[in-house]
């Protein structure tokens, strides 16, 4: 079980980070995955495979990757969880260093229920 959950973990810190870098620039490599997650490139190597087999992300012949639409569904949901809880941990006055590294410990393991309470008491409270 405990590997399971950090593939699923792997998995959505990769498409995160893959849908932040196309935010960023307008396109993904690996070598810039490396860079933002703070891995090596066998690593990428390894778990963009692992990936594609999942059909989660394309690469082209050029090695340039596209999240499919299923990968896009993780990143999207993964990064809006992250940027919903940055905020909030700042709002509530927490450092934004801090929170974000929070926010990215957090968002893999807060239940749906949790998440949405937590979004509506947002909402709420502006």
């Amino acid at each position: 079980m405990k590997t399971e959950h950090r593939s699923e973990k792997t998995t959505e810190d990769y498409l995160e980070a893959m849908l932040m870098l196309k935010h960023q620039k307008g396109y993904i490599r690996s070598i810039d995955v490396a860079a933002l997650l703070g891995v090596t490139k066998p690593s990428v190597t390894y778990t963009t495979k692992r990936l594609k087999d999942k059909g989660y992300i394309i690469m082209d012949k050029d090695n340039y990757i596209t999240i499919t639409e299923s990968g896009m569904e993780i990143a999207e949901k993964i990064l809006n969880r992250h940027e919903t809880l940055t905020n909030f941990f700042i709002s509530i006055g927490v450092d934004p260093d801090i929170a974000i590294e929070d926010a990215c410990r957090v968002e893999h393991d807060l239940s749906p229920e949790t998440f949405n309470a937590l979004c509506k008491y947002i909402s709420e409270n502006k």
